[in-house]
């Protein structure tokens, strides 16, 4: 081999045609089988790796073992509720600004505060309610009972903290809802080579604390104070396509992630008594099973209650109807949250708000769109129709002197006109 350079061994050409080939054509003819093969040639049907063959072994069996499960039954209607997505993590960890990417990558809109529930069209079929979770014990165990999905966010240049473990350790309670990891802060490391190994680390601690295989998720950096846009749409793409598997817990119970509240006590009697008996009105899908009217509720925090009263409202964040198309248009981009000021016209068993659009986003040096201006000079106005058409005045002829409501009733002798309002 002094100098020489080896030369590539010839691929091996199965033969069509010839003597081996029609030798080969007549014993499949006369159908020579397996059992036959290995009378002839024992060891080239031996076991090759003991390793390999117990894996394979205990992965038949685990597959097996999961189809013995009971199936549980899916109860979700034909137009299902909103999935809930809890995003966990401690302090300054980025979750607003991740819930305002995600709804960015979503509805094309900037949200500016995040408060209580926001809902949101993400597809053809699908809609999705994101919830922050604050560092409060009662919030996680209120949260772990209704959430789909959780998206655990980890500091990666600290680790894991007091904060993800209790969120751990309390979805185990009623259910282990689907758990997808997210680090962050991954731009503090300098040096690439202890990037990798401090990812694989807690990739391996992740998968010890929630089951192995779990996803975890990698934000590298921010620009402009939001993650990177194609970092964000691959995980919007995870969450748009994920199936949940329906928790006993949720399944069996009826409840209400309310995302507006009412307060229709008479204002005074709050003022004279400010700890007066409220009557409260609650917004919200409804999700597990029927709700009856009359019935007992627990309010977490507060305590038990009886409903007064169930009401079927129209939907304040519909899916798109024409499903033709493969994606979804800008007027399909729903955005639903009344917490934040967020929402359109809403419409209840008495009353109809109207949202202006401009008042919750950020818009400098904007025009003011013509709905828009219309709805505000609505709002502007303080004298009803009648009080202003008392005050006009209307002059015949360009020298003639002017004419209010008075005299024209003065001349037919009828008095001042009245109005009947009906209700």
């Amino acid at each position: 081999m002094d100098g020489k350079v080896k030369k590539q061994q010839k691929r091996h050409q199965q033969k069509h045609s010839g003597p081996k080939a029609e030798k080969k054509k007549l014993k499949k003819q006369e159908g020579s089988n397996e059992e036959d093969e290995r009378k002839r040639n024992p060891k080239a049907f031996a076991v090759q790796s003991a390793v390999r063959m117990a894996k394979t072994f205990h992965r038949a069996q685990d597959i097996k073992a999961k189809k013995h499960h009971i199936p549980l039954v899916d109860r979700t209607p034909l137009e299902p509720p909103p999935v809930v997505i809890v995003v966990v993590g401690p302090p300054k960890v980025g979750k607003s600004t991740l819930i305002r990417c995600l709804i960015k990558n979503f509805t094309r809109q900037k949200l500016g505060d995040i408060c209580g529930p926001v809902t949101i069209v993400s597809g053809k079929k699908r809609r999705l309610t994101f919830i922050e979770c604050n560092n409060d014990i009662n919030t996680m165990i209120d949260l772990a009972k209704v959430a789909d999905l959780v998206l655990m966010l980890i500091d990666a240049s600290f680790g894991f903290e007091m904060e993800t473990f209790e969120f751990l350790n309390i979805c185990q309670v009623h259910g282990f809802p689907r758990i997808m990891g997210v680090l962050t802060h991954l731009d503090a490391f300098k040096n690439n080579k202890t990037q990798r190994k401090t990812k694989k680390n807690l990739k391996h601690r992740f998968w010890t604390e929630v089951y192995q295989g779990a996803k975890l998720f990698y934000l590298s950096g921010m620009v402009y104070g939001e993650y990177q846009t194609q970092e964000v749409k691959n995980l919007g793409r995870f969450i748009s396509v994920m199936k949940f598997r329906p928790l006993v817990w949720q399944t069996s119970h009826p409840y209400v992630l309310a995302d507006r509240m009412e307060d229709l006590t008479d204002p005074e009697k709050v003022r004279t008594d400010p700890k007066c008996d409220r009557t409260v009105s609650l917004y919200g899908y409804l999700r597990g099973t029927y709700l009856k009217n009359k019935g007992q509720v627990h309010i977490p925090g507060v305590g038990d209650f009886q409903v007064s009263d169930v009401n079927c409202l129209p939907d304040p964040c519909p899916l798109p109807d024409v499903q033709k198309k493969r994606g979804l248009n800008e007027k399909e981009r729903l955005l639903y949250a009344p917490m934040a000021g967020v929402g359109g016209v809403v419409y209840d068993k008495d009353a109809v708000y109207i949202d202006l659009p401009a008042s919750h986003v950020k818009q400098q040096e904007e025009e003011v769109r013509p709905t828009t201006e219309l709805v505000q000079s609505l709002i502007d106005t303080h004298a009803t129709l009648d009080a202003k058409m008392a005050a006009s005045k209307v002059s015949l002829f360009s020298g003639s002197a002017t004419l209010d409501s008075t005299d024209v009733n003065e001349q037919n002798g009828n008095g001042p006109s009245s109005a009947i309002w009906c209700h």
